[in-house]
């Protein structure tokens, strides 16, 4: 319980300041008329929408990043640029690496230009405060200095580390038989993460944990375990050659001895694990995404279950919840689905944060939910995204699609951006694709290493 409680006061705090968590429960109100879309939309092709989707969206990460520090802002408000100008998120800093690495291969921006975008963020990242090797989960973009996501999360995240780490693993393969230049880049991102002291995160148990505080410790007391979005983290510490963790801190943390499976069955679809605080359907659809943005879930399997599998059907039973829509939202169905973390709307209409489920749905889609499942259900994804440009005049905006918007509230629209769920709006496009982030991912030596020394069995 404790486990939970954490967890979704995390998740609160990830609003802005001005923001309010909660929102509307979708039983209690008539929904309004729904809107007519403002104008015709022209046809567009599913390989033109793609394109479209991932070069809108490469601009949250190249045209809006922090200014000093060339990293991922945590959250860009086009209406309110003084809304965090300077907070720089680790994590979706992380998936901005990737989403540049993608930028090259669709010529949205020189390869020169991306090395040197790239130079200035790992030099920011390397001269930036860290604890014990990893980062916090917010830095200040001007000097690098830590921003306490709250009050005792002021050192050490090494979940937002892992989703970094990750990125930087994708660099150093991507540039590492390339020019002098691109080499010295290759290795400053290798060296980077792996001077992180993933095994001193165990504080001497069989688990690893979240955060460490220079002045609260471990005090937050937040373990990693399954199954949720922090799969990553336990790869990754397997892998590091000079601080890696035993096979029994995953099989003990990660997977609670055993405990982590086997999962229940929704619509017919196996869960294959069970969801930590969502037993039943399943949790936000995050979970399917930030783990494997570089690590390749297709044919991954370990003693426990098949996270192919289990990622894939996460998604399926989260759209036929959408489907049998059971608290008659409006527009919810085969067009519009889509639940997972994001910017909400309050009961006041207002926005909040809120990591919708369907154990928490409150009439709120975002569209990363669907877009970024596209490698799992390439049908359903399309036709979300081809309805999500059908209101393009409403949903998408300077930096792609908008966060969070709900039909069944006279089309209310969260106009604004979190890094954590643009980045795999691009990623995940890609790795449908090309497979460019998994294959580059995969084809690391030390991630190999780590998947093996854990038992895991990959590859197609």
């Amino acid at each position: 319980m404790r486990w939970l409680l954490t967890i979704w006061f995390a998740l609160l705090l990830a609003a802005c300041s001005k923001d309010t968590s909660g929102g509307p429960t979708g039983e209690s109100q008539l929904p309004p008329e729904p809107e007519e879309p403002g104008s015709e939309v022209p046809a567009i092709s599913d390989e033109e929408l793609l394109t479209l989707t991932q070069e809108t969206t490469f601009a949250y990460f190249w045209d809006y990043a922090e200014a000093n520090s060339g990293a991922a802002r945590e959250r860009y408000h086009p209406e309110d640029l003084s809304n965090d100008p300077n907070t720089v998120t680790t994590g979706g800093s992380g998936f901005g690496l990737m989403a540049i690495l993608v930028g090259i291969e669709r010529g949205f921006v020189s390869r020169e230009a991306a090395v040197g975008r790239l130079e200035q963020i790992l030099d920011f990242f390397e001269s930036a405060d860290r604890f014990h090797g990893a980062w916090p989960h917010w830095l200040d973009g001007m000097d690098g200095t830590v921003r306490p996501f709250s009050t005792m999360d002021n050192g050490a995240d090494l979940v937002e580390t892992a989703f970094l780490a990750q990125g930087l693993i994708c660099v150093s393969e991507y540039f590492k038989s390339g020019s002098d230049r691109e080499k010295a880049l290759a290795a400053q991102a290798d060296a980077l993460w792996k001077s992180v002291e993933w095994n001193w995160f165990t504080n001497g148990e069989q688990v690893l944990y979240w955060h460490w505080s220079p002045q609260y410790d471990f005090a937050i007391n937040l373990p990693l375990t399954g199954y949720n979005e922090t799969l990553i983290a336990y790869v990754l510490a397997a892998a590091s050659p000079d601080f890696s963790i035993d096979r029994e801190v995953y099989s003990q943390g990660w997977a609670r001895d055993g405990a982590i499976a086997p999962g229940p069955t929704a619509y017919n679809y196996p869960l294959v694990f069970r969801h930590s605080g969502n037993p039943s359907r399943g949790g936000p659809l995050f979970w399917a995404h930030y783990s494997y943005l570089g690590l390749d879930p297709r044919g991954l399997r370990d003693a426990y279950g098949d996270y192919g599998t289990a990622a894939e059907n996460h998604v399926r039973v989260n759209y036929q919840y959408c489907l049998e829509n059971p608290k008659n939202f409006v527009d919810y169905g085969p067009d519009c689905w889509g639940l997972t973390a994001s910017y909400t709307r309050n009961e006041d209409g207002g926005i909040g944060y809120s990591a919708h489920s369907p154990s928490n749905d409150t009439g709120v889609i975002s569209p990363t939910a669907a877009i970024s499942s596209i490698p799992y259900t390439p049908e359903e994804s399309l036709r979300a995204l081809h309805y999500f440009y059908s209101h393009k005049d409403r949903l998408l905006g300077p930096a792609g699609f908008y966060d969070a918007f709900s039909p069944h509230y006279g089309f209310w629209v969260a106009d604004a951006y979190l890094a954590i769920d643009q980045g795999p709006i691009i990623v995940m496009i890609e790795n449908y694709r090309t497979g460019l982030l998994w294959d580059l991912f995969m084809r690391n030596q030390d991630v190999r290493n780590g998947l093996d020394k854990l038992g895991f069995n990959y590859g197609n």
